[in-house]
C-alpha cells in the first residue's frame, strides 16, 4: 500500500566482499551487535546429516520462491548491521545521509546510481512505530522507496506525485508493532504508512541539482534535516526498550546463504514478516517450506527441521542467478521484466521478483523510473577490449519528464570500472553536451576520441572485461517509453 491516506544500489543481490575480509567484517558487526545489545551469530557452515530427499525440481522451486527474501534480509541486515558498508546506518532506527554521488569505491550496492545522493533509514518497527521526518526538496526529483524482508516495493513520497514542497512526517508500522493501533491518530502526522516486515528500509534518492550551485547548496542543507525517531521520542518520552533479537548471519552473498544458513534465515524471516492468506505467491513458499519444519511461528532448532543439501542449494541458487543476469542481454525480454519490476506486493509476478533481486533489490517502479540495459549493436557481449560509440539523434533522445543518463559498470559485479577522471556517467549530474543538431554521441573508450566533449566519454581500461551501459528515465513518460527505440553501443574503431 502507498500508505493509509493514499496505499524500486541497487543493492546487489547482496554486497560482494571477497572471503578474505569476512573474518574482519564479522568481527566488526558482532562488535557493532555487541554494543547495540543485539546478539548475532557468525555465518559458519554447519555439519548435517540425512538431508531431506528433494528433487532437483524441488530444490530449484524452494531456492526460486525464497530467492527474493534471501536477497532482502541480505541487503537490510547488511545496510544496518555491517559498518563496513559505505551506506550503513550503523544500527536500526538511524539513518545515513550522503551528500556525495557515488564513486567507483562503491561495491556496496550492484549497478548504483550516479545521479541522486542516496539517503537511507533503516527501520525496527518491533517496538514501537518509528516517524520519519521528511523536508521539502528544492530538487526537480525525489522519491521514497520502502521494502521489508519480502522485497514488495512502496513509493511513499515522489515528486511525480507532488510530494516533497512542504516538510511531510511519516509514521511507519508493521502487524507485529506492540501497543499500536493502525486507526491511532497522532497529532502533526501526515502519513500512516504499515510495512508487511519488522526491519525495513525506507531510500530516499535525492537529485542534487549539481548544475545549479546555489540551489545544489539548499538541497545540502535540506538532506540534514532528514531524522528517524521512534513515536515516544517524537511525544517527548522516553523511547521503549527493545527486546534482543538473534539475528542469522547475513551471506556474503546470497549464494553463501542458500548454502548455509537458510532454513535459520527463513525462519526469522517468516516470524518478522507478514504473509496474505489470499496472496497465491506467499502461501506457495509457506507450503514448500513447511515439511522442513520451518513455520511462522516457530523458533528455530538446527536439531529439528529437517537438514537440506547445502550445496545443492548453493548450486541452484548460482544457476538461477545466471539465468536471469543472461535475460539482461536480451533487450525485449530485458525491458518487458524491467517495465514490471519493483512493484507493489499482488502487482508482480514471481519470475520479475527473482529478476529484480538478482540484478539488484532496490530499484523502482517504471512510473518512477526505467533501467534499460544497452547491448552492442551485433547483440555481442560488450567487452573493455573494445571501443563504443552510443548515438541518439534529437527525435531520439530518451523520453524522460525528469532526467535521464547512461551509466557504465562491469558485468561481473555491476560496480563503477575505476578510471583517472572519476567519470562513470553521461548525464544532467555527470554532464552532456548536445551537438548542434540536438542529439548527442556518447563514446566508451580508453582514451577520449579527438573532438569528443569530455562530458560525453566514458572512460575504460583496456582489458579482457565485460561491461555494460545501462540507460536511466527518471521520471519517464511510460506512453512515449513503450514505443520509443532504445539505442544500441556501436564498436567504434
Amino acid at each position: 500500500m502507498r500508505s493509509q491516506a493514499d496505499p524500486i544500489v541497487t543493492f546487489p543481490a547482496v554486497q560482494r566482499y571477497s572471503r578474505r575480509g569476512f573474518g574482519t567484517l564479522t568481527a566488526k558487526a558482532a562488535l557493532l551487535a555487541a554494543t547495540a545489545g543485539i546478539p548475532l551469530t557468525v555465518l559458519t557452515a554447519q555439519a548435517q546429516s540425512a538431508p531431506a530427499a528433494l528433487d532437483h525440481a524441488q530444490v530449484a522451486n524452494i531456492v526460486k520462491r525464497s530467492y527474493q527474501y534471501v536477497a532482502m534480509y541480505n541487503v537490510n541486515n547488511k545496510a544496518a548491521m555491517d559498518d563496513t558498508n559505505p551506506l550503513s546506518t550503523h544500527g536500526w532506527n538511524k539513518i545515513y545521509r550522503s551528500t556525495e554521488l557515488a564513486d567507483a569505491s562503491m561495491h556496496a550496492i550492484a549497478r548504483p546510481n550516479n545521479d541522486t545522493l542516496y539517503q537511507i533509514a533503516m527501520l525496527d518497527l518491533r517496538g514501537e512505530p518509528v516517524i520519519l521526518d521528511v523536508p521539502a526538496f528544492d530538487t526537480q526529483y525525489a522519491s521514497l522507496e520502502t521494502s521489508g524482508y519480502d522485497s514488495y516495493i512502496d513509493i511513499p513520497l515522489a515528486t511525480k506525485y507532488g510530494d516533497y514542497k512542504k516538510p511531510t512526517k511519516l509514521l511507519f508500522y508493521s502487524a507485529r508493532t506492540q501497543g499500536y493501533k493502525p486507526d491511532t491518530k497522532i497529532a502533526g502526522i501526515d502519513k500512516s504508512v504499515e510495512m508487511t516486515g519488522d526491519f525495513v528500509i525506507a531510500f530516499t534518492r535525492v537529485m542534487p541539482e549539481s548544475s545549479d550551485p546555489a540551489r545544489h547548496a539548499r538541497i545540502l542543507e535540506q538532506i540534514t534535516q532528514l531524522k528517524v525517531r521512534t513515536l515516544s521520542e517524537y511525544q517527548g518520552k522516553p523511547t521503549k526498550p527493545l527486546s534482543k533479537v538473534d539475528f542469522p548471519a547475513y551471506g556474503v552473498t546470497d549464494q553463501d546463504t542458500y548454502g548455509t544458513n537458510l532454513l535459520e534465515v527463513m525462519q526469522f524471516i517468516f516470524n518478522h514478516t507478514t504473509f496474505d492468506s489470499s496472496n497465491e505467491i506467499d502461501q506457495a513458499l509457506l507450503a514448500a517450506y513447511k515439511p522442513l519444519g520451518v513455520e511462522p511461528g516457530k523458533t528455530y532448532d538446527a536439531a529439528r527441521v529437517t537438514p537440506i543439501d547445502a550445496a545443492a542449494f548453493r548450486q541452484s541458487s548460482e544457476e538461477l542467478k545466471q539465468a536471469n543476469i543472461a535475460i539482461l542481454g536480451d533487450p525485449g525480454k530485458a525491458e518487458e521484466y524491467l517495465f514490471r519490476a519493483f512493484k507493489s506486493k499482488g502487482q508482480i509476478d514471481l519470475d520479475t521478483l527473482v529478476f529484480q533481486n538478482v540484478i539488484g533489490p532496490i530499484g523502482q517502479p517504471a512510473d518512477q523510473a526505467l533501467y534499460l540495459p544497452v547491448n552492442a549493436a551485433d547483440y555481442k557481449p560488450m567487452n573493455a577490449l573494445h571501443d563504443y560509440v552510443i548515438k541518439m539523434t534529437k527525435d531520439e533522445l530518451p523520453p524522460a519528464l525528469g532526467f535521464w543518463s547512461v551509466t557504465l559498470y562491469d558485468t561481473k559485479n555491476g560496480w563503477f570500472i575505476p578510471n583517472k577522471e572519476n567519470k562513470y556517467s553521461v548525464g544532467q549530474n555527470a554532464g552532456y553536451r548536445l551537438n548542434a543538431d540536438g542529439g548527442i554521441e556518447i563514446h566508451i573508450a580508453t582514451d577520449k576520441p579527438t573532438g569528443v566533449p569530455p562530458e560525453n566519454w566514458l572512460p575504460i581500461n583496456r582489458a579482457d572485461q565485460g561491461i555494460s551501459p545501462m540507460l536511466r528515465l527518471y521520471a519517464p513518460d511510460l506512453a512515449k517509453a513503450k514505443t520509443w527505440k532504445l539505442p544500441k553501443a556501436q564498436l567504434d574503431s
